[in-house]
Parts: C-alpha cells; sequence; structure tokens
C-alpha cells in the first residue's frame, strides 16, 4: 500500500483523524498540541497519526489535502483544516455545529 491509500484508508476508517507532529499524548509541536488540545477538551476520540514517524505519509498528506502545513484534521472523511482554523472555529463554536451536523459524540 503505497502512502496516499494508507491515507485514505486511515480517514476513511476513523471518524475523526488528526495528522500530527507526536501522539495526542506526546506532541512534538505546539500546532500539534493546540488542535489535540482543542479535541480533548470535546472529549472527542480521535485518531492520531504520527507523520514524524513515515516520510511518506508527512509529504503526501500536503499533496493529498493540498494544504502546506501539518497538523491537519479530517472529521468523517472531509478535511476541516490546520491549527489556525480549527481553532477559530472551536471558539466561534463552529466545530462544535460541525459535530453536531456529522453526528460525532463530545463533551457539551
Amino acid at each position: 500500500m503505497n502512502a496516499k491509500q494508507k491515507i485514505q484508508n486511515t480517514i476513511e476508517s476513523n471518524d475523526v483523524v488528526l495528522f500530527m507532529k507526536g501522539t495526542p499524548d506526546m506532541p512534538q509541536c505546539g500546532f500539534s498540541m493546540a488542535v489535540a488540545n482543542v479535541l480533548k477538551i470535546l472529549n472527542i476520540k480521535f485518531d492520531g497519526v504520527n507523520v514524524l514517524e513515515d516520510e511518506e505519509i508527512r509529504n503526501e498528506i500536503k499533496v493529498f489535502s493540498d494544504w502546506p502545513t501539518i497538523p491537519q484534521l479530517y472529521i468523517k472523511g472531509e478535511f476541516i483544516g490546520g491549527c489556525d482554523i480549527v481553532k477559530e472555529m472551536f471558539e466561534k463554536k463552529e466545530l462544535q455545529a460541525l459535530l453536531d451536523e456529522k453526528k460525532i459524540n463530545y463533551k457539551k
């Protein structure tokens, strides 16, 4: 399976996926930590993919999403955005509205 197939399979197999530097418990950059923390605050079950462990995934995810930076958040197969977008959506309650729309359980 090539990197694109691995990415597609991960996104299809999980309702919420965060491609990040490090892991949800040990983020390796502040931006990844910020998005993981938003998801933790909302008590969302998510799959964290450590792009530092696989150079092909790290490069391919940027092509896959046509987004140049990591972290990248996907909800029910839809690319949501990176750190600034996720934080802004959370603060404006737009992320919570999207979670409701996508029928994702979270702490309200």
